[in-house]
């Protein structure tokens, strides 16, 4: 009897230690942050800037949006600044960069080293003020590690979407201007010849824990082959890819610079538009009766022409179609929002220098844009091209909790941006300048 007490007053203990460390990290977890805003733009929808709110914050999601400067415990004062929701960048390659080193590091360095690469790449990204991103090309393996590790929390980096690339045999995306041997060496996983191969190649890239499906169903700038920038995929396979890739969940995001190949890719049914640049009546009437998504990357653009006209590593293949295509992406972008074609943000980023993102902003509002807008496309419309809505894109309850804040007032001149000052991503703080 005595033993029968004994144990029941050995369970009855346990119970209440469980019971007070089960309280103690809900409190912990539950533990709140005030983010004390002068100017917020919470919603970008409406466009509506409130003035002197209290975003409240915890386990990584909003709580609610309080009057005044509220809060006690943990306390960001940004009174004296302008808080919006953390920005979304469409199109980047996040572990590497381009430079006079480019094709030499892509067959010396190792997967670990380009995922390595992406962990400062990251870092930037994210102190730049973007706190998603989607990788649409690489080392599929490097964005994949990177993709996941961000997400255990083991470094900092923004939130990552990362693809499943899919190509032509020989053309954009698949390696040039090598030996045999090191091309065959080389290769991409995603390369295929004809539909059924295609198809194969989507399932293997979805296998593999793909976001996303990235094709090119055109050549490419910076691809080291003289065969231009019209289409290089099959209609077929163009087919085959989508349905397989919407058969298992997945959106299609084409690159596409030539005319025939933008509407080779909107026939068969692709999520997004990559790039444009020689969009024509055609291809905006399918992207507005369809709902396509274009991700304009002028930063690329730009930063691709300057380059021609400046940098002597540049192969020449390569120079003569950046001269050809960059200049002509500001106004794809202008003749696509006259027709009230859909537009998210993207840079190809990796093409540019990693933490510059901000300075598409300009280039959008030189295509027509106003700083609103632009911001649209990197929130409220960035989100809904990736289907994420309900987690980012806002200030909102239940989302999360991605801020940054500048000093000056973005509305009236976007290349405040460019000056992040504060950076919080999924409620924890990634840059505070004083």
């Amino acid at each position: 009897m005595n033993m029968a007490r004994f144990w029941i007053g050995a369970l009855l203990l346990l119970a209440n230690v469980c019971n007070l460390h089960a309280q103690q990290s809900v409190s912990a977890g539950d533990e709140r942050t005030y983010v004390q805003a002068g100017s917020l733009l919470a919603d970008p929808a409406s466009g509506k800037v409130e003035r002197n709110k209290t975003v409240v914050i915890a386990n990584g999601k909003v709580i609610e949006i309080l009057d005044g400067a509220r809060g006690e415990g943990k306390v960001i004062d940004l009174r004296d600044s302008f808080v919006l929701p953390g920005l979304i960048d469409s199109h980047t390659h996040i572990t590497f960069q381009n430079g006079p080193t480019a094709e030499l590091d892509a067959m010396k360095k190792t997967t670990t080293d380009q995922a390595l690469d992406g962990v400062l790449y990251a870092r930037r990204t994210l102190e730049a003020g973007f706190t998603t991103v989607a990788d649409l090309g690489g080392n599929p393996s490097a964005a994949l590690a990177l993709r996941d590790a961000v997400a255990r929390g083991n470094f900092p980096g923004p939130r990552v979407i990362a693809a499943g690339v899919v190509g032509a045999h020989g053309g954009h995306a698949d390696v040039h201007g090598y030996r045999p041997e090191i091309l065959t060496l080389f290769a991409p996983p995603g390369m295929c010849s004809g539909a059924d191969d295609c198809s194969r190649a989507v399932r293997q890239a979805v296998q593999r824990g793909a976001d996303v499906i990235k094709i090119a169903s055109t050549g490419g700038v910076m691809t080291n082959t003289a065969a231009g920038v019209g289409q290089q995929m099959f209609d077929e396979e163009l087919a085959a890819i989508v349905r397989t890739a919407h058969n298992l969940g997945r959106r299609v995001v084409c690159h596409a610079h030539g005319t025939d190949g933008i509407n080779a890719a909107l026939r068969a049914g692709v999520d997004g538009i990559e790039h444009g640049t020689y969009l024509d009546d055609e291809s905006l009437r399918l992207m507005k009766a369809r709902g396509v998504y274009l991700v304009p990357t002028l930063l690329a653009g730009d930063t691709v022409r300057r380059q021609a006209l400046t940098a002597p590593w540049m192969p020449p293949n390569v120079k003569k179609k950046a001269l050809e295509v960059g200049p002509n992406m500001i106004s794809a972008l202008r003749r696509a929002r006259e027709a009230g074609v859909k537009v998210a943000f993207g840079t190809d980023s990796g093409v540019s220098e990693h933490g510059i993102n901000a300075r598409e902003f300009a280039l959008m509002v030189q295509a027509g844009y106003s700083p609103l807008d632009a911001i649209r496309s990197a929130t409220i419309w960035g989100a809904a091209h990736n289907r994420m809505s309900e987690q980012i894109g806002a200030i909102a309850p239940g989302k999360a909790a991605d801020l940054i804040a500048v000093k000056g007032d973005p509305l009236r001149d976007v290349t405040e941006l460019e000056r992040v000052s504060f950076v919080m991503s999924a409620g924890q703080v990634a840059k505070q300048l004083p």
